[in-house]
């Protein structure tokens, strides 16, 4: 727990409030020594441009978290409108080699998964991993990516529904 912050039973509260955030979407892949895993996640943000660094929430008790962890290094996938149903994949409890049945897949500089038609892949290492109430806040330096060219329409999460967003 963080020092000064005190614990407060609002966590149902905290996550009503949350669905009225609206987030794009991702897929998170992670492959090595500690296999080949994914999961959806909303919870992805820019840290800085100078080093390329992202910030990766997983909850600690996802089948991704200590694998991803092992691995040390990830791939952040920003989905496109037609991608929802692999998104819904990914968020379901089924093995990890069905969840990565169907799509394109590719790699990068780390070994992890690219999903070949991402609006953007970026490949990253593992610099850090700090343990916040639930979930782990992952520190990530992008050190290859690639995105798409075309005016794909994105998709993003808000008020606990997918929603299709930009111009295509």
């Amino acid at each position: 727990m963080l020092q000064g912050i005190a614990s407060v039973p609002v966590a149902s509260s905290f996550r009503n409030a949350m669905s009225r955030v609206g987030a794009s979407v991702h897929i998170v892949t992670s492959a090595g020594p500690a296999g080949r895993v994914g999961f959806t996640a909303s919870a992805v943000s820019s840290v800085t441009d100078s080093p390329p660094i992202l910030l990766v929430c997983v909850n600690r008790l996802a089948s991704s978290h200590e694998p991803i962890l092992s691995n040390g290094v990830l791939c952040v996938n920003t989905l496109a409108e037609e991608q929802e149903p692999l998104s819904r994949r990914f968020s379901e409890k089924i093995p990890f080699e069905q969840r990565f049945d169907g799509a394109d897949w590719g790699t990068l500089r780390t070994g992890s998964p690219v999903l070949q038609h991402a609006l953007a892949s970026m490949d990253c290492r593992i610099l850090d991993a700090l343990e916040y109430g639930t979930h782990s806040v992952i520190m990530a330096q992008v050190i290859d990516m690639k995105y798409r060219q075309d005016r794909a329409r994105g998709l993003i999460y808000f008020d606990r529904c997918y929603h299709a967003v930009g111009s295509a």
